[in-house]
């Protein structure tokens, strides 16, 4: 039978490292990614509106895989994350060689979608294991680690771009460092089979997870659903300041180009940095956290979109990131906080692929809003969605949060800190 004691193990000090692996090569191929768009457009000849409709495909791919790799992570463990980590990076690499017209990107786009959906889940789904092993606020930090390899990997990708290198050579790269975390996961996986080897078969304990991770999910569902929408929120702030804000300052500001790429920069350096400050907190209050982190994001998008003053708007783009960056991980962390290692995979997959609905809207919303009213007034709507958040949150949280108990437990777990 999969006990708690089970769980304490098996996620123990020989899986703690795994979450902040996994998040560094997640972070690092979306650098990579990021950074290397313009020229895999051209690469392929399309137009800004032709790319576009092909980055829709990566939504495609990623909503139908992220429940089943939360489904997977139940059945078989975290040996399903070396998986993910591994296809993830064949998929970047794919797409670099491939992506000669826009077929053929859209296709390498729905594979690098699906292998980037399950993976965050699967990352995703270990740092809420560990954290509730260890009492530590792991989640946090772990998204810490990827906002900083993106900062990173964009960086190195733009030297290697400006050397004239090879489109595929930052993800050979990605390939290598998601191959030895899959290495190291699969090493660790047969030491503890060795180890606690007593004759059982495996599939009595995989039996057993699968019965136990239905009831253990229901139990959570409404708090789940709540906080995968709120997440949604989040997510849409943190993608539109990600996907605009070097639009923002070339066509707004009037950025030279040397200072474009400082808006994307700044923020995700800002959200790295805060997200390793604000795990160090154990604040008993995750909603208080939550709330005042959209209220930050509301002032500082704001801020961006009523200056035309290059500084103001990189300070702008600082608040917003700083109070963007607690969201998701304090969302997911308190709804999971309580769930099960038999059903942490399915819960997972259930907030972060409704968080992942406002991360591909973020974008598009802007978008909409800068045809209406210009790029300042695109900015001002997302500030509105930052003050939505705010005001939602708290009420939201305690309609499906009923027994005080159980939430001042869940807030604990939220931050890594076990209450007395």
């Amino acid at each position: 039978m999969c006990t708690d004691t089970q769980a304490r193990v098996d996620h123990g000090h020989v899986r703690a490292w795994l979450p902040y692996a996994g998040f560094t090569v997640f972070g690092a191929f979306w650098g990579v990614w990021g950074a290397s768009v313009p020229v895999i457009r051209d690469q392929a000849g399309l137009t800004d509106g032709q790319l576009g409709t092909a980055l829709l495909f990566i939504a495609a791919g990623a909503l139908p895989a992220m429940p089943l790799a939360g489904r997977a992570v139940d059945r078989w463990g975290h040996r399903v994350t070396a998986i993910t980590l591994m296809s993830l990076g064949i998929a970047g690499i794919a797409v670099a060689v491939t992506a000669r017209d826009l077929p053929a990107l859209c296709v390498g786009l729905t594979v690098l979608g699906a292998s980037s959906g399950a993976a965050d889940v699967t990352i995703n789904a270990a740092a809420g294991s560990v954290q509730r092993a260890h009492g530590r606020p792991v989640i946090t930090r772990a998204h810490g680690f990827f906002s900083l390899a993106v900062v990173a990997a964009s960086l190195v990708t733009g030297l290697l771009n400006a050397a004239g290198l090879p489109v595929v050579m930052p993800y050979v790269l990605v390939m290598l460092g998601a191959g030895a975390v899959s290495a190291a996961i699969v090493a660790g996986d047969r030491t503890r089979a060795d180890a606690g080897r007593h004759g059982r078969a495996r599939t009595v304990t995989a039996r057993t997870v699968t019965a136990r991770s239905g009831p253990g999910l229901r139990a959570h569902l409404p708090l789940l659903l709540v906080a995968g929408g709120l997440g949604a929120l989040g997510f849409a702030v943190e993608n539109a300041h990600q996907s605009w804000s070097a639009v923002y300052l070339a066509d707004t500001v009037r950025a030279g180009p040397a200072l474009v790429g400082a808006g994307p920069a700044v923020f995700a350096l800002a959200v790295s940095l805060t997200r390793f400050a604000v795990s160090a907190v154990k604040t008993r209050q995750a909603r208080i956290v939550l709330t005042v982190g959209a209220v930050i994001s509301a002032a500082g998008t704001s801020l961006l979109a009523l200056t035309a003053s290059l500084p103001l708007a990189l300070l702008g783009l600082a608040l917003a990131a700083v109070g963007t960056a607690v969201l998701f991980p304090t969302v997911l962390g308190l709804a999971t906080a309580n769930v099960p290692d038999a059903a942490r995979g399915a819960a997972t997959s259930v907030v972060s692929t409704s968080a992942y609905v406002g991360y591909l809207a973020g974008p598009v919303y802007v978008g909409h809003w800068a045809q209406a009213s210009g790029l300042p007034g695109a900015m001002l709507a997302v500030a509105a969605l930052a003050a939505a958040l705010a005001l939602l949150a708290w009420p939201a949280l305690r309609a499906v949060v009923p027994s005080p108990a159980w939430r001042a437990t869940a807030e604990a777990g939220a931050t890594g800190r076990p209450r007395a």
